[in-house]
């Protein structure tokens, strides 16, 4: 405001100058006009007088007039010119004497102007003032004459080590000072004490280390208590159709999404009706996949429709139709602008409540950088909602920022530092973070499956033709046995037996499929949708083995990837499921694709999907996540903690594998309860001595020599994955529903 008055002032003062100006060149130019007016008059005197001399003279030779005629004739002319220099000093001195009247009454006005001018100025000071005022009355009276609440909050708030937070001190003497100068601050409990700064500064903002004891609530802006707003299963996806409406970028999620409708609905009533699905809350869910936005520049829609790699669409597009099917509230994104104005920007001195309460973002780890920027202060209180979707994982040591950084595990996707369960996997990699999963499409119906035939034939798997590249002996020893088919982008690179349907929509894939016996691997690409669409449509599927295993230490395409998880064959889920319907085989052994392909050709198989994979498995999944699974809240416990089962791991042997030997899997939200030397004799593990330290990645664990348990001062640092040469490893295991991984028998 103050620079609005500078710049209106500024503006009369230079309007009064340029008036000031005009006013003093005025004179100058009537006067020259003037004297102009008055030579023309002159000569057009001299002109007329030179005429009549010209007359006169032609008259004497043609006449005998005297002389004396002529002077009087000049005389006369002398006279008139005398008249009108008269005249025009008479105009001249009018006009001079209107000019100085126009003066004084410019400088009479120029004046008030200046009078009004100030007058102005000082009533709009004064109306600042008296804002100033109200707003400093608006504090609530309690923290005007609050001393002793102050002095009772501040004993009951401990001083912290600020190490690890440099600015904490600065910001600490800024707020004390300029807390008042917004009420957003009282909204958030700041009330002119040292305890409130420091909850402001560790809480809504991330300057300082925060009070211990205290619970991080997510972002809800305090509203009268309203009706309960129960999330109602959707019977159809319109509304959905609607949100998504001229957004190219979510145009394939929405086909994708049609061509399932059926098939959601129908596991919607199947799952409602085995399990009670009322009574739960529909929730403000924000969805933004980062990656397909114009601003990532990866244009992964451009190559949607041209072969290019489906798997993150998939895994959103499923995601998203539960999401609504459960009926909760979906906030779609797809661009920075859009995301900022969801948000409600958030930025300023102190970032205002938004008005849609936001519960839970799903986003990518592209999305996360950019939601970071525009949360700015306030990326703690959303930290905990964030689950990020994330293909192939990322290990707890590269998700630590410090970790990471001290022990040079680079990766452009890594130190986010996030509980590592808040990432979402493709596939259940491993059991650090969590499994997402995604839903195997059924096409076709039963009519037309009752149409394809089962040829003799099978169907490569590989779109590009550079996944080919060096495979045609062992494409060969299957062609003996087989007709080979393919869709293949450019049929100049594979061999000229292969029947390329080239670039063709899912509906012919799932066709080609029901007609072929084998779906054949390349080793390439890694983990994908296609191989398990093979098995649901009765087609087995060659697995090619990796050896060495591939990883981010030897592989390039691995390389930036935020994990060290050895990959073992083109796709290691399939590889656990097994013979008859998966054969992991050495393809440079082309003996041993001989006898795979031979035993294939001799058996019969069903199609086989686990249940993770279809739309109810998926359903199911989600709704237990979304209502169970909670990082914000620490009084919060899911799993429940009777399906926890304690086994010791040797040394050398992950948790991971050590869970594995005894049918079950490793829970990495269990090592907090186990994380005390206390809860562990419960287990018979007797800790003569214990410390806590963050230097290891194993920690709970002991030496069996000397029974000494090291324990794990940094949660974060919690892993299932890793193992240490000479401890004993203390995991915490659970059992889970068969085909579906993510949830345990108890967590339904």
């Amino acid at each position: 405001m103050r620079n609005h008055k500078k710049n209106m002032k500024r503006f009369l003062f230079v309007l009064l100058g340029i008036l000031f100006m005009w006013w003093l060149s005025l004179p100058y130019f009537i006067l020259h006009n003037v004297d102009h007016v008055g030579d023309a008059v002159t000569v057009d005197n001299i002109l007329r007088r030179n005429g009549n001399v010209i007359m006169e003279t032609h008259t004497t030779q043609v006449s005998s007039v005297p002389q004396l005629k002529n002077y009087r004739q000049e005389l006369q002319a002398l006279q008139v010119k005398v008249e009108v220099d008269k005249a025009y000093a008479e105009v001249k001195d009018e006009m001079i004497k209107e000019l100085r009247s126009d003066k004084l009454q410019l400088q009479l006005q120029i004046s008030h102007l200046g009078e009004l001018l100030k007058v102005q100025l000082e009533k709009e000071k004064l109306q600042w003032k008296e804002k100033v005022q109200q707003h400093e009355e608006e504090i609530p009276e309690q923290v005007e004459s609050g001393k002793e609440q102050q002095t009772k909050d501040d004993k009951n708030c401990p001083i912290l080590s600020m190490d690890g937070f440099p600015h904490c001190k600065q910001k600490l003497m800024w707020m004390k000072k300029m807390w008042k100068t917004d009420l957003c601050y009282s909204s958030y409990g700041v009330n002119g004490s040292f305890c409130s700064f420091l909850i402001y500064l560790s809480e809504v903002e991330s300057w300082c280390p925060r009070v211990s004891g205290r619970v991080l609530a997510p972002v809800v802006e305090k509203t009268p208590e309203l009706k309960f707003d129960g999330a109602m299963i959707r019977e159809s996806f319109k509304g959905l159709y609607d949100s998504m409406a001229n957004k190219a970028e979510f145009v394939w999620i929405q086909r994708r999404i049609q061509s399932m409708e059926d098939i959601w609905l129908q596991a919607m009533q199947s799952l409602s009706a085995k399990y009670k699905l009322t009574k739960r809350k529909a929730k403000q869910i924000l969805v933004h996949p980062g990656a397909i936005t114009r601003e990532s520049g990866f244009r992964i829609i451009d190559g949607a429709f041209s072969g290019g790699p489906l798997g993150e669409l998939v895994q959103w597009s499923d995601l998203i139709a539960i999401l609504y099917i459960l009926g909760h509230h979906l906030h779609l994104s797809n661009s920075i602008p859009i995301l900022q104005n969801i948000l409600n920007g958030n930025g300023g001195s102190c970032p205002r409540k938004t008005k849609t309460e936001v519960n839970l973002i799903y986003t990518d780890i592209v999305g996360l950088q950019q939601i970071q920027p525009l949360v700015k202060t306030s990326w703690e209180k959303y930290k905990c909602m964030m689950r990020v979707l994330d293909t192939f994982g990322t290990e707890p040591d590269f998700n630590h920022a410090d970790w990471s950084k001290n022990h040079n595990l680079k990766s452009p996707f890594g130190g986010l530092h996030l509980i590592p369960l808040q990432f979402y996997t493709m596939f259940p990699h491993t059991p650090d973070n969590t499994f997402l999963g995604f839903v195997v499409q059924h096409r076709l119906n039963a009519e037309k499956n009752e149409q394809l035939k089962r040829q003799n034939q099978a169907l490569v798997y590989g779109k590009r033709g550079t996944f080919w590249k060096d495979k045609e002996a062992y494409v060969d020893v299957i062609h003996k046995y087989l007709d080979v088919h393919g869709t293949v982008d450019n049929g100049r690179r594979i061999p000229s037996y292969v029947k390329n349907h080239g670039i063709v929509k899912g509906t012919e894939v799932h066709a080609l499929l029901r007609q072929s016996k084998v779906f054949v691997g390349l080793s390439f690409p890694y983990e994908g949708p296609a191989p398990l669409e093979a098995l649901a449509n009765g087609c087995a599927f060659l697995n090619p083995k990796l050896d060495p295993p591939q990883s981010s230490l030897n592989t390039e395409f691995f390389k930036g990837k935020p994990n060290i998880r050895e990959v073992t064959s083109q796709h290691p889920y399939a590889e656990a499921i097994g013979e008859p319907y998966v054969w992991t085989i050495d393809i440079n052994n082309l003996t041993e694709v001989e006898r795979a392909v031979k035993a294939i050709l001799n058996q019969s198989i069903e199609p086989y999907l686990p249940y993770e994979f279809t739309c109810e498995g998926m359903l199911q999944r989600v709704n237990v996540l979304i209502e169970k699974q909670d990082f914000c809240s620490s009084s919060s416990s899911w799993p429940p903690l009777s399906a926890l089962q304690v086994v010791t791991a040797k040394a050398g042997t992950s948790c991971k594998k050590a869970c594995q030997k005894t049918g079950l899997i490793c829970e990495p939200a269990f090592f907090g309860y186990l994380n005390n030397a206390e809860k562990l004799s419960n287990y018979n593990i007797d800790c003569q001595t214990s410390e806590f330290s963050g230097s290891q990645m194993v920690f709970p664990a002991y030496n069996s020599d000397s029974n000494h348990c090291l324990l794990q001062s940094d949660p974060l640092l919690f892993s299932c994955v890793r193992s240490d040469p000479s401890l004993t490893r203390i995991c915490p295991c659970r059992d889970y529903i068969k085909d579906q991984v993510a949830l345990c028998k108890t967590c339904i």
